[in-house]
């Protein structure tokens, strides 16, 4: 009985189980907040449309499903993943051709952030499951295409297939179809997707986004009377660190030593919010957008703007007499962008000179930058006024290790500036890559008493401090579908340039209030504008 029941039904049970398998790996979901992934109810009508295509060619099938369907059907299994791990980790779309070049570095930062042996496993683990997936499939498709050696197997599964792509396509068509079947999201058109990324880069340039135009970046200045103005970019600084509770209510205690720095130092502080125009990663989109006043939302107008000869904050400064700096603790390499910014200097990595510890993948701690910046510029005289752009490094993803705050700013520059165990003490804290909100708070607090400590030793200094963040952090911190929504914090004394940013929004204090003010690079204007502000004007 057993063997006729399986002479008679095995065939289908595997044509079944091989259908299932295929099935399930092009249609599982994001485990949030990781990488994983978690199989689904969906259906797959990627699967449906290669089923019909071994139907209507059975002679080919057999040779198809040996290598060049498993190949195919491996690409859209990481395809389908990359597309549903990169929204849910960083609430945005994956750009294969410009994120990709990132992915090295990415790697490093979390080899930093985790043991030898867990890297080793990953590598290992990747590579047994490309193995795996195209083993599995090609045993998958072997079964489906013997399938179509027959006739009733194939009438079958034409048929299903058939179906399914009819309701598909129904629900595409009019939200009223019944939906009685849910989808997963096609691999497809994701691969589309990234084929129009290449051709708006390397196309024509009537393919790529046109630029908004540029605003009036002019600005005398005159409200400063010199004042040295430092522009802070807090790396994943995002709205969460005010709305989410679980956030917020930890970082309450640094950020009130940061308010008594501002009063103690005889100093008013003004907040407000502004849209970033990313989210997760890509800093330098909102660098430029801001120092621009150009908004810039992806790689192709970060690239068209950079072959402009637009104007910059950074140019209007130079005219006015400032010169114009940049610290880049982050920086790595060659940065050819710098020809565009006109920097005077730009402080990388290694013109840092940093020996310490190394705290992390980007090793330089943002007190340490900023000590840096007194001895490299504002420390000399006779000097110009300066204008100092600074995307800091410590916050950024996977948030630690965090150095330890030094409060001794004498000892930050020198070879012993961190106590031994408060070192130790660090390097133990690694992030846990499967929460990382712990080490986000850790990171964003050793930020505030970073900018706290700055104000106190420089209470006499006529100084104006802008700190805002370049964008929310990835949504394994931030949670799903947030707004892009990033503080802007102003420091300074008590005048027109003040008052005109709270005509123009700002609020008095370090906690922001909704609504935002506008996009992050409608910034460039109105700090302009204050900027030229002078006693007497409305």
């Amino acid at each position: 009985m057993s063997r006729t029941f399986w002479n008679r039904w095995g065939p289908w049970l595997a044509l079944g189980a091989s259908l299932v398998a295929l099935n399930a790996s092009v249609a599982f979901a994001n485990v949030w907040p990781t990488p994983g992934i978690r199989l689904t109810g969906a259906l797959s009508v990627e699967l449906a449309v290669g089923i019909l295509l071994l139907a209507a060619s059975p002679r080919w099938a057999g040779r198809l499903s040996g290598r060049v369907l498993p190949t195919l059907w491996v690409v859209l299994v990481a395809g389908h993943y990359l597309d549903v791990t990169a929204s849910g980790l960083y609430g945005r779309d994956f750009n294969l051709y410009w994120d990709s070049r990132h992915l090295g570095n990415v790697a490093a930062m979390l080899a930093r952030a985790a043991s030898i042996w867990l890297v080793v496993a990953a590598g290992v683990g990747l590579v047994g499951i490309v193995a795996a997936a195209f083993v599995l499939a090609r045993m998958a498709l072997g079964r489906v295409a013997r399938a179509m050696d027959r006739r009733r197997p194939r009438l079958v599964l034409t048929a299903a297939a058939a179906a399914v792509v009819v309701l598909f396509t129904g629900q595409q068509l009019s939200s009223q179809f019944p939906a009685t079947l849910t989808f997963a999201d096609p691999v497809t058109p994701a691969y589309a997707r990234q084929t129009r990324f290449v051709l708006a880069t390397l196309g024509p340039s009537g393919v790529a986004p046109p630029l908004g135009a540029s605003p009036n970046l002019h600005s005398s200045l005159n409200g400063l009377h010199g004042a040295d103005v430092l522009l802070v970019f807090l790396e994943s600084y995002g709205a969460v660190t005010h709305e989410t509770p679980a956030i917020a209510d930890r970082l309450v205690e640094p950020r009130a030593d940061l308010a008594t720095a501002v009063h103690d130092t005889g100093r008013d502080v003004l907040s407000a919010y502004v849209d970033s125009p990313t989210v997760g990663a890509s800093s330098w989109l909102a660098h430029l957008s801001l120092i621009s006043g150009v908004e810039v939302r992806d790689q192709y107008a970060y690239t068209s703007l950079m072959a402009s000869d637009r104007e910059t904050l950074v140019a209007n400064f130079a005219r006015r007499g400032y010169r114009t700096v940049a610290l880049m603790p982050g920086l790595r390499q060659a940065w050819p962008e710098g020809a565009f910014y006109g920097f005077d200097a730009i402080y990388g990595r290694d013109a840092l000179e940093y020996t310490g510890p190394q705290f992390g993948w980007w090793s330089i701690p943002d007190q340490y930058a900023l000590a840096k910046l007194d001895e490299l510029e504002r420390d000399r005289t006779p000097r110009a006024p300066l204008f100092a752009v600074f995307p800091t490094s410590t916050g950024h993803a996977p948030f630690g290790p965090v150095p330890p705050y030094q409060d001794d700013w004498s000892r930050v520059l020198g070879s012993e500036a961190y106590d031994e165990a408060d070192v130790d003490r660090a390097m133990a804290a690694r992030p846990d890559l499967a929460n990382l909100r712990p080490s986000y708070i850790q990171a964003m607090s050793y930020e505030y008493r970073s900018l706290a400590g700055y104000l106190q030793e420089h209470a006499d200094d006529d100084l104006l401090l802008i700190a805002l963040g370049d964008h929310q952090p990835p949504t394994a911190v931030s949670g799903r579908n947030v707004a892009w929504t990033v503080p802007v914090h102003v420091f300074g004394r008590s005048g027109p340039v003040l008052d005109r940013l709270v005509k123009a929004g700002f609020q008095p204090g370090l906690n922001p209030r909704r609504p935002p003010i506008g996009a992050m690079h409608e910034l460039a204007p109105l700090f302009l504008d204050a900027f030229g502000a002078t006693d007497g004007d409305p």
